[in-house]
């Protein structure tokens, strides 16, 4: 009997010892919150605490991130002092929202902005670019992550000529016109080399007992690996794939399922289809070499190894006056408009 009541108090004290560790755990992180843990109503007062500095004359601080998440995973890193690959003007559609979510109607207009292809951020700036000028709240806001995006001709799109799509890794998808279908082409080429360099590997699909589908999370920081190394994960990437995606397609869902379970399957099936193109142009970017992307003052092939994008940029960027019109007023009128100055 005195051997199980040293038992029962032992076992006893354990548990009431692992209940205050928890407690004090708790109580911690009630006082102290994690700091991507922040609700919408702390994001309003320090949104407006900013405001009120600006308009006391004190500075506000500075934004070092791009996003509008609370992940810190997901938020895109803004790094001063990257390399410009591209620049020039741009006329810009949201066509469909996070997810794919189609853009509300009234957030469709085209809107012309002088674009810079800075790292791994294209920026859509309303103002001519100056590389010693601070970005405005207003340039972070309309900022673009391309880590794991695809550009690729609309071809789907006819009211418009030289229109490129780009879908992001967050499945935005933004349609750009350029000035002409060499300008298109050259956008498409840099953007698409520019996310085969620099995408860091994907995390590792969540593994649940749920049967809906759910994309895997794509990390905005730069890639570590060598461009051999970046060439080899991604073909390992694009093999896995093709592997499930053939998986997927021999396993048809039957006539007799709930139309849910249907939806699903295909959206599944156009995620993969979708993730073996753009690997698919991944793998032949780096093949390639990024010889476009690296200009001639670059390394040829894929020996190099580039940690953080900052290769030499194929041109300077150029300065010039965007010409406001009357489609950046706010009744988004649906018709493109017109591009006077032409970029070099």
């Amino acid at each position: 009997m005195g051997v199980v009541t040293v038992s029962i108090s032992s076992s006893w004290s354990c548990f009431s010892g692992f209940c205050l560790a928890t407690e004090a755990l708790y109580n911690s992180i009630k006082n102290e919150k994690l700091e991507w843990a922040v609700d919408d109503e702390e994001k309003k007062k320090s949104l407006s605490e900013g405001t009120d500095e600006k308009a006391n004359g004190t500075h506000p601080k500075t934004i070092s991130r791009i996003g509008s998440t609370t992940n810190p995973f997901l938020d895109i890193p803004h790094d001063p002092n990257a390399a410009v690959y591209k620049s020039g003007f741009l006329a810009r559609k949201i066509h469909a929202d996070m997810d794919g979510k189609k853009t509300p109607r009234g957030k469709r207009g085209w809107k012309t902005f002088y674009a810079v292809l800075k790292g791994t951020v294209l920026y859509l700036q309303k103002d001519e670019y100056k590389p010693e000028k601070a970005l405005s709240e207003e340039d972070l806001k309309n900022a673009v992550s391309v880590h794991h995006a695809l550009a690729s001709q609309a071809t789907d799109y006819e009211k418009k000529p030289n229109v490129l799509k780009l879908k992001t890794a967050d499945w935005r998808v933004l349609l750009f016109q350029a000035q002409s279908p060499e300008e298109m082409q050259g956008w498409i080429n840099k953007i698409n080399c520019v996310a085969a360099v620099f995408s860091a590997p994907p995390f590792p699909a969540a593994i649940g007992s749920q049967k809906k589908f759910s994309r895997p999370l794509l990390p905005a920081t730069t890639t570590k690996l060598s461009q051999e190394e970046q060439l080899k994960s991604h073909e390992s990437k694009l093999k896995q794939i093709s592997t499930e995606l053939a998986e997927h397609r021999s396993y048809p869902p039957d006539k007799k399922v709930k139309a849910k379970e249907v939806d699903e399957y295909r959206l599944k099936d156009h995620y993969l289809e979708f993730e073996k193109t753009r690997y698919e142009v991944y793998v032949r970017v780096l093949k390639e070499g990024g010889a476009e992307l690296l200009g001639s003052g670059g390394p040829a092939g894929l020996k190099k190894s580039h940690s953080s994008p900052s290769l030499n940029p194929d041109s300077s960027p150029v300065t010039a006056k965007v010409k406001r019109n009357v489609s950046e007023r706010k009744d988004h009128r649906p018709e493109t408009p017109s591009i006077k100055q032409k970029v070099t």
